[in-house]
């Protein structure tokens, strides 16, 4: 390293040290905005100017670097963010009349698509449960409800004997932010309700619908090793996440021409935008379809 490498850093670092102080940042904090900075730094000095002097030139052809160098979005948001912060701090301290990472283009940051499951492994995943048992009645209905409904496994496990109505085949959910809505179930899923209600009474006393042991709630994690379990019996490949019902329920009404607000009303969704990934899933589907189907959807060798 070079003296004015180093005192380039030098001076960075001390002036982190008082930003530090400004904003109350941890040790932590304080260690991720210096490695961030040194190394937009690094790049800068390859570029014959510094952090200190960088233009909105410079930071541009800094971020777009990070790009063509193939890092998550995330990360470059991150450092985006740090320049950011490193010229007002600049900027309120009278070292520099403009700031160049102000008005930058924003970043869209991309949303990794949910793992799909299709409507076969959801039907063998149904039928795994063996419901010649109590506690394999119990998991049939859950996962019959949870598929018929899209709840969160969270508001599942949480559902208590009167937040269902039978007789208008809907249950009553408390989810994010403590929000109600009225979700309807099907024929099917009401069937092995009222099958699991018929044993319910013989176990002990619980005010919850699916009752774990002692009549406690069950917890997230133990029905996620429940689903596990039966989708290693079902063959199921790869394994699904505690949210692959809810996914493959949103998937499914949309292939099945279900309008797109009545979805995020049934997945208590605040923002339409949070399910319209699932369009992309369909689309994503329905690109698959072709490609492995059509004559010309294959490259030939």
């Amino acid at each position: 390293m070079d003296q004015q490498t180093a005192d380039n850093e030098e001076r960075i670092t001390g002036q982190l040290q008082r930003l530090a102080m400004l904003r109350g940042w941890s040790p932590k904090t304080t260690v991720s905005y210096r490695s961030d900075l040194l190394h937009a730094e690094q790049f800068f000095q390859n570029s014959h100017t510094t952090l200190m002097q960088a233009d909105q030139s410079a930071v541009l052809n800094y971020l777009a670097s990070l790009r063509r160098g193939g890092l998550k979005e995330s990360t470059i948001q991150r450092r985006r963010s740090a320049l950011s912060t490193w010229f007002t701090y600049l900027q309120d301290q009278g070292q520099r009349e403009d700031h160049p990472a102000r008005h930058l283009p924003r970043l869209r940051k991309s949303r990794p698509l949910p793992k799909l499951m299709g409507e076969r492994d959801v039907e063998s995943l149904l039928y795994a449960p063996d419901t010649d048992t109590p506690t394999g009645l119990r998991d049939r209905a859950m996962l019959e409800l949870l598929y018929a409904t899209g709840l969160r496994v969270s508001e599942l496990v949480n559902l208590r004997l009167a937040d269902a109505d039978m007789g208008a085949g809907l249950v009553r959910v408390i989810g994010k932010g403590d929000k109600e809505r009225l979700v309807p179930f099907g024929e099917e899923a009401a069937r092995w309700l009222r099958d699991w209600m018929a044993v319910r009474p013989a176990l002990p006393a619980s005010p919850f619908l699916f009752a774990g042991r002692a009549g406690k709630a069950m917890t997230r994690q133990n029905f996620w090793l429940r689903i596990k379990q039966y989708a290693l019996l079902a063959g199921i490949t790869p394994l699904p996440s505690p949210h692959t019902l809810r996914h493959a329920f949103a998937t499914h009404l949309l292939n099945h021409g279900a309008d797109l607000r009545a979805v995020q009303m049934l997945l208590g969704h605040a923002h339409i935008t949070t399910t319209e990934i699932y369009t992309h899933v369909t689309r994503a589907r329905l690109h698959d379809l072709v490609n492995r189907s059509h004559p010309l959807g294959r490259s030939s060798k």
